[in-house]
């Protein structure tokens, strides 16, 4: 049998190493080329390792959340002796050194096995009492049991008059005696579970963690009426024809920042505050906060301005649900300008969004509600909905912000202006 070691490749320009994320295989398995090995993650995306040869892993390095620096040894393996193969699918001759033969395992010793203990006392040496018989134990011994939700009905006792001791009560749990709690709905809890943060889990904790250190954040909540809207809404989904995808809010709110950049550009950027650079951006690429399987994603709607209201929903389905599948690939989950956040049913009443680092604005909306309210001097019922966003305080002041959400309110409430030339 030849050894050939897998290392990890360059998978990336600037890449220096790659975190653990989920192995596919352990040692003893047999594997064919091409097969799935491991699943990694560098700054720019996940990416799934696979076999370059056939054989018996025999060593893997490292386990997942770990990082391994690229050329590392990553997965070892054993071939058949008969193939030519190397690290760089080489002859073997050129690049490894044969190892030297093992010496032969020394012949194993028939030992006499040691006698068996006898079994412990039975049940029956412990003193028992019948069921509507009340046990004696002390105040220590009741209350482990009581914790533990033990009835001491059930312990045999072994002290005199059927008593129990603590040691009675320990040797009835190590016997597998019941210690589920008789109504476990008011029984104490005391199970902590600790669990590893890796891959994408331990990024967007990250990411969270540099947003909220780094960036001055200032939040604007305001209620817009969406009843207008809602009635368009409803409208063109059902004269849709088959080819068009059902529109939800975000297509609304889409075209509406799009109309809104060139007068409020410093919404639609990207802050380098290493140099201290303002990267204010013509194209509109929106982020789109989803949630995943996996975890928070941001897949970007790309050049906004360039897709109507319909191209605009169709995008947003086709890249949230590739993030959904975890098949996004990385131009479509990097280089957004501004992002939108959406809990949908379940936004509740406002919220706190986390700027997307490095851009300085995130839009919320809310959930939609009926509420009573005085419209043109009478009380009529009209669906509202609260809109929850953050800017950067080092880049957007206060009245900047208003100005801009006054604007949004404006083309929302009023949705005929999203399709004019002008807002």
């Amino acid at each position: 049998m030849t050894r050939f070691i897998f290392r990890l490749p360059d998978i990336g320009e600037g890449v220096t190493q790659a975190e653990i994320v989920a192995w596919h295989v352990q040692v003893g398995d047999r594997v064919a080329e091409d097969q799935s090995l491991v699943d990694v993650m560098t700054e720019k995306a996940t990416v799934d390792m696979t076999s370059p040869v056939s054989g018996v892993v025999v060593a893997t390095t490292g386990a997942a959340g770990e990082f391994v620096p690229v050329g590392a040894s990553l997965v070892e393996f054993e071939v058949d002796g008969t193939t030519e193969v190397t690290e760089e699918k080489k002859p073997a001759a050129a690049a490894k050194t044969a190892e030297p033969p093992r010496p032969a395992p020394p012949a194993k010793v028939r030992e006499t096995p040691a006698p068996k203990k006898p079994p412990a006392p039975a049940a029956q040496a412990f003193t028992t009492r019948p069921v509507d018989e009340a046990p004696l134990a002390s105040p220590v011994v009741r209350r482990r049991a009581y914790e533990l939700g033990i009835p001491l009905q059930f312990v045999p006792g072994s002290a005199p008059a059927g008593r129990i001791t603590e040691q009675d009560l320990e040797e009835f749990i190590a016997r597998g005696g019941n210690v589920a709690p008789v109504n476990d709905r008011f029984a104490k809890r005391h199970g902590v579970h600790d669990t590893k943060l890796i891959g994408l889990r331990r990024r967007i904790a990250e990411k969270m963690q540099e947003a909220k250190r780094n960036i001055p954040h200032f939040g604007y909540v305001e209620e817009f009426d969406m009843t207008e809207l809602e009635a368009l809404r409803r409208e063109l989904n059902e004269d849709r024809s088959e080819n068009q995808p059902k529109l939800t809010l975000l297509p609304f709110f889409m075209r509406a920042i799009v109309a809104l950049v060139p007068e409020f550009p410093h919404v639609n950027s990207r802050y380098d505050e290493e140099p201290g650079v303002l990267r204010s951006y013509d194209a509109v690429h929106i982020g789109i906060a989803t949630q995943s399987d996996a975890g928070l994603m941001v897949p970007v709607v790309r050049h906004c301005e360039s897709l109507d209201l319909w191209g605009c929903a169709r995008e947003l389905s086709r890249v949230t649900a590739a993030a959904r599948a975890g098949t996004a690939t990385r131009e479509e989950l990097t280089g957004s300008t501004i992002t939108l956040t959406s809990l949908g049913a379940l936004g509740g009443i406002s919220a706190t969004p986390v700027i997307n680092a490095p851009e300085v604005a995130i839009i919320g909306p809310n959930k939609l509600v009926d509420r009573p309210v005085v419209f043109n001097g009478q009380i009529a019922i009209r669906t509202l909905m609260n809109l929850s966003c953050a800017f950067d305080h080092r880049i957007i002041d206060g009245h900047d912000a208003a100005r801009f959400v006054s604007r949004l309110r404006r083309l929302i409430e009023r949705p005929a202006h999203l399709f004019l030339d002008r807002p």
